[in-house]
């Protein structure tokens, strides 16, 4: 016999217990285990006054936020809209059937204000690193570093062709906008200081014009990861324009800072090319000491049937080139550009030369021009010869998977906040997520580590 299904919404008062509605086995009860707020409120006491009318919990925003990201609900007002609805939210986020779900407009005000000015999100991503560190996640031994591009809130059919905008006083007193200006007279200024931007946006003019990223052109923000290749935890993350020069920036930024906040120095570093230049790699071999497995950007190979560099042999002692006839290229000690040393042959050698025309056919003489970090590139060709080399070209994929998991299953192809600080705040909080994520599954009951000082 066909059932019929009864009306079941007469009652007026249910007995029950939040705690009995959530599965034992929801992914909040693994993430709620993991998290420890313990001395938040001390971090946040100095931007809260001491009279008035309580605040809303800071705790409660944070857990609301976490939640957003780990289930792609990155809109404030939709994300209220779920925790009053969702039992399983409201469990996580500490609250009863009939507590009051803080407006949607709080977000807005606390994110912008004391939770940017308190570095909060930075000090629960880095409580995060300290339970997968004391849960044995984290080697320490091998990093991997990369950068993916995520669009930026800003329209490219509304952009300013060149560098130059004139700002109207609406537009100065908005926050991206204030911030772009304010940081270009400084240290981390969002412009290269060799090549002014070709288009900028007016209403996030920090971010960079890119053809990299999911459209052919855009504006775009990267979000750069520094990985351990043990189990694949993010151990920093770091926002920059989509710049390849910012990139490599946040590599020494990322490094010097997990080392100071965790005694974390690897002794490999895996990459691609692009962070494979002279001036990282002297970075990582003279004065970090680390292994670099990465492919050495070269750019001395020539491709028009002339001799290049390689046929040239280096004489360190000597501080000499030798050319394939046997005659010496010297230097006079002077570094061209802040990075390059010439070596020049003498032009009495070259015009009697029989290799000439395979050599300089166009000049009178040859010279070779070598990086100030040539040694050090030199020291990554050999590590390229090595499995220790190849093993790291084949756990590097983990960061790629990382990328993958951040834009697949979180949905942060596009950024909702707008700046640098904005982008910042929005992967500093993906990133929390991939990682508690990570423990949840790999860890059955990890300790929770409270907010580092």
């Amino acid at each position: 016999m066909m059932g019929r299904l009864e009306n079941g919404q007469e009652r007026l008062f249910y007995s029950f217990r939040l705690e009995d509605q959530v599965p034992a086995n929801h992914l909040v009860r693994k993430l709620d285990a993991l998290l420890d707020f313990e001395g938040i409120r001390d971090k946040l006491t100095f931007f809260y006054s001491e009279i008035g009318r309580p605040s809303v919990d800071p705790e409660l925003m944070i857990r609301m936020l976490l939640i957003g990201y780990c289930y792609s609900i990155r809109s404030e007002r939709k994300l209220c809209e779920e925790v009053r609805f969702n039992m399983a939210y409201k469990w996580f986020c500490r609250l009863g059937l009939e507590d009051q779900i803080p407006d949607h407009s709080t977000f807005s005000k606390n994110r912008h204000g004391r939770f940017r000015e308190s570095r909060v999100f930075r000090l629960v991503f880095e409580s995060v690193v300290a339970t997968c560190m004391e849960a044995g996640l984290v080697g320490g031994e091998g990093f991997a570093i990369d950068a993916s591009v995520i669009e930026a809130d800003a329209s490219r059919y509304r952009r300013v062709e060149g560098s130059e905008v004139d700002w109207t006083d609406k537009q100065r007193a908005s926050r991206p906008v204030a911030e772009y200006l304010e940081a270009l007279d400084t240290e981390n200024s969002p412009n290269n200081p060799d090549q002014k931007p070709k288009a900028l946006s007016p209403s996030d003019p920090s971010s960079a014009w890119t053809t990299r990223g999911r459209h052919k052109v855009q504006f775009g923000y990267s979000v750069n990861y520094l990985l351990d290749l043990q189990d694949g935890v993010i151990v920093d993350v770091e926002a920059t324009p989509t710049r390849i020069s910012k990139e490599r920036d946040a590599t020494e930024t990322m490094i010097e800072r997990t080392n100071d906040r965790f005694g974390l120095k690897p002794g490999r570093l895996a990459a691609d090319v692009a962070y494979g230049t002279g001036e990282l790699l002297g970075w990582l071999v003279n004065e970090q000491s680390i292994d670099p497995h990465i492919p050495v950007w070269e750019k001395a190979k020539r491709e028009d049937g002339t001799l290049s560099r390689e046929d040239f042999a280096f004489d360190k002692d000597r501080d000499v080139y030798t050319c394939p006839s046997g005659k010496i290229l010297k230097t006079t000690g002077r570094v061209h550009d802040g990075r390059t040393i010439l070596y020049r042959a003498s032009k009495l050698d070259c015009e009697a030369c029989l290799l000439k025309r395979r050599c300089c056919p166009n000049m009178p003489s040859r010279k070779i021009p070598r990086d100030v970090n040539e040694a050090a590139r030199d020291h990554v060709r050999m590590l390229m010869r090595t499995e220790g080399y190849r093993q790291s070209a084949r756990e590097r994929k983990l960061i790629e998977t990382s990328f993958g998991d951040l834009k697949r299953n979180l949905g942060l192809t596009r950024l909702k906040l707008r700046g640098l600080t904005g982008a910042s705040d929005e992967f500093l909080l993906a990133a929390t997520v991939q990682n508690l994520r990570k423990l949840a599954k790999m860890v059955p009951k990890p300790t929770p580590i409270p907010l580092p000082t």
